[in-house]
């Protein structure tokens, strides 16, 4: 890079030296030279002269920006075998869950200045690493639990501070109040803290009065990041870490409903072929991070929201059906009508198969079509092929985030196959190659885009059977 830019600026410096006109007054300069050759001769070869510099640097840039598209491309070639397993053993990764959990203690501490970003970049997203960590028999729970408090509790006090109605996005999962609560909910539980717990449950609760409104936030209210869907996925993961109802099936019942008449509105709207259509931002997105995949996911993993009412499932069904005649050689655009040339390069949990994957596997689940499960099988075909991202190590568009793909797909087919898959991922963040080679996040210590989804992600591969991507779960394989 040194080089070629040292080049390229000496070049342009010639070029610019030997111009004959003035950069500010563009008048001719006097030179020696124009006396013995005449004025308009003199600009002529001066002219020549700087043409072909500037062409010289034109195309020392074209051969560099080739050299970057051969060599780095969005995700590193996989080299790695899936006949056979990793030499990082379980025993190996533990110890590195809890190096990374005390880097992240040491650089991103339990403060106020932290904690903006909620649960996507924020306190409370570390709070949700370190449960979740502790949650997979960790010989150091207790003291992971505590962590996970002392971060909760900042992002408590902080969110207290501003009106969750303020900026539209207060009842978001991933930015807004809405995440914070639902970590400390879980937290405050598993420390066994009751009144703290029920404090954050009614906090919570009084969320969704938020959510109601057809257009509560004017840029998309369905999506995952700051609309329902992340209520409902909020909603279904405490229900099942608590195992009791705390979030009510009337409640969820009242959300579904909206987010059903608001796909149906846009779809009518557009005259569109999918039932239920979404926007974010004037876009319809179909991956997980804020179109359709998670808000189909997110109905389906509430049953009474359909069974028995056969337009909403038909609705639900043909609109999965619609997303998956999206697909191109395993992957799924990150928009409707995608026009980029480039997009079957996403292979991001965001946006792409690691993210659609989930809708495929629940949709085999319910409707039991070899269709779904061919596709959810094209999936993983595809991450393993170029899901060794170059953004980073994280969950959203990192290779933390692709792996869980595969320990999905362990628990659906009982492979080992895919098992062995997700552990050469995780080797692979520990080595030479990527460590000088990806990118750092702009949050490298967060939970969607740094070491913490990471510590997530290899803390789960010790018990493949109950992994789950951070509140994308699947809990009936």
């Amino acid at each position: 890079d040194v080089v070629v830019g040292s080049n390229i600026f000496c070049f342009t410096k010639m070029a610019k030296r030997l111009c004959p006109f003035d950069d500010s007054h563009n008048q001719l300069k006097t030179h020696v030279d124009m006396h013995h050759v005449g004025k308009e001769n003199y600009k002529q070869q001066v002219y020549e002269k700087t043409k072909q510099l500037m062409l010289s640097a034109f195309s020392i840039y074209r051969c560099y920006i080739e050299i970057i598209k051969m060599q780095h491309p969005r995700y590193f070639d996989n080299t790695l075998s899936d006949q056979e397993d990793s030499d990082v053993l379980v025993s190996s990764q533990r110890n590195y869950v809890s190096t990374l959990l005390q880097i992240i203690s040491k650089n991103s501490p339990a403060t106020p200045e932290n904690c903006e970003g909620g649960l996507y970049v924020g306190a409370a997203g570390i709070a949700y690493a370190f449960y979740h960590v502790a949650q997979t028999g960790d010989d150091k729970k207790s003291e992971y639990l505590l962590a996970a408090e002392k971060y909760a509790k900042v992002s408590l006090n902080e969110i207290k501070k501003m009106d969750p109605s303020r900026n539209g996005i207060g009842a978001s999962l991933l930015l807004g109040h809405l995440g914070v609560y639902a970590v400390s909910i879980m937290v405050c539980d598993a420390l066994g803290l009751h009144n703290q717990c029920n404090e954050s449950i009614q906090e919570f609760l009084s969320m969704q009065k938020y959510c109601e409104p057809i257009q509560f936030f004017k840029h998309g209210s369905d999506e995952l990041f700051v609309g329902r869907a992340g209520y409902l996925a909020a909603a279904y993961t405490i229900n099942k870490h608590l195992r009791r109802m705390v979030v009510s099936n009337d409640m969820i019942q009242v959300l579904c409903s909206v987010i059903i008449e608001s796909g149906r509105r846009m779809s009518q709207y557009f005259h569109h072929e999918c039932p239920l259509l979404y926007s974010y931002y004037e876009t319809e997105y179909l991956g997980a991070g804020h179109g359709l995949a998670s808000i189909l996911l997110m109905l389906l993993n509430f049953p009474p929201c359909y069974v028995a009412k056969h337009d909403i499932e038909k609705d639900i069904k043909m609109s999965v059906d619609y997303l998956l005649r999206c697909e191109e050689n395993g992957n799924y655009p990150p928009v409707a009508n995608e026009t980029r040339d480039d997009w079957n390069e996403l292979i991001h949990w965001c946006h792409g198969a690691p993210g659609v994957i989930y809708l495929l596997v629940k949709s085999y689940m319910i409707w039991k079509e070899q269709k779904y499960l061919d596709a959810a099988l094209r999936c993983g075909e595809v991450i393993w092929a170029k899901g060794l991202l170059r953004k980073g190590p994280g969950l959203c568009h990192g290779i933390a985030g692709n792996g869980y793909a595969f320990l999905l797909l362990f628990r659906l087919t009982r492979d080992e196959k895919y098992l062995r898959r997700a552990r050469q991922f995780a080797a692979f963040m520990q080595t030479e190659e990527f460590k000088s080679n990806s990118r750092v996040p702009d949050a490298p210590y967060s939970l969607f885009e740094g070491i913490a989804g990471t510590a997530c992600f290899l803390s789960d591969l010790a018990k493949p059977d109950d992994a789950h991507f951070p509140f994308m779960e699947i809990h009936e394989l």
